[in-house]
């Protein structure tokens, strides 16, 4: 059975990750109309679709821990930048404030002696890893191109290759 305290702080987590899949998804958008951004625009559609999915597994954790997962209000998130880069660079900056959310969350666990959320938020502690990963490298090569042309088609051809949760498509 979840604390009161857990299931409140695991519901603010559900609108942290539906609030991820929103962001993403108005990132997917304005890619989609920005010429020859093909490879990253499907990178945003499956970012948002994954951060719907953890949304989703914590909400079913929540209801069969004994709790009442909230389907959350959302904010209307960003749905333009200036570039590509800025695109990114929101990204990391979301991923890593998710990753602080994890932590917190890992840590009333701990305080709380609910073991069963502690393993259960692993999970999450390894994905926020990856997600960060893929966050660094894509600023990374970003920073590199700077506004090289060939090099942001090439960046585009890359990020085809890779899933949403970091890894390289084998």
């Amino acid at each position: 059975m979840l604390s009161k305290s857990m299931q409140d702080a695991l519901n603010r987590q559900v609108l942290m990750e539906a609030q991820s899949s929103q962001a993403y998804l108005a990132m997917a958008s304005w890619a989609e109309i920005q010429p020859g951004l093909k490879g990253v625009t499907e990178f945003f559609f499956r970012h948002s679709d994954e951060e719907r999915m953890h949304m989703l597994k914590l909400m079913h954790f929540i209801n069969e821990r004994g709790g009442f997962a909230i389907i959350p209000q959302l904010e209307q998130p960003t749905l333009t930048f200036v570039s590509l880069k800025k695109a990114f660079e929101e990204l990391m900056k979301h991923e890593l404030a998710v990753s602080a959310s994890i932590n917190e969350l890992v840590d009333l666990a701990l305080k709380e002696k609910d073991y069963a959320t502690h393993n259960f938020l692993q999970w999450y502690v390894m994905e926020q890893m990856e997600e960060e990963r893929l966050g660094r490298e894509c600023n990374d090569k970003l920073e590199m191109i700077g506004d090289d042309k060939s090099g942001l088609y090439l960046f585009d051809r890359d990020i085809m290759t890779m899933d949403a949760g970091g890894s390289k498509k084998r």
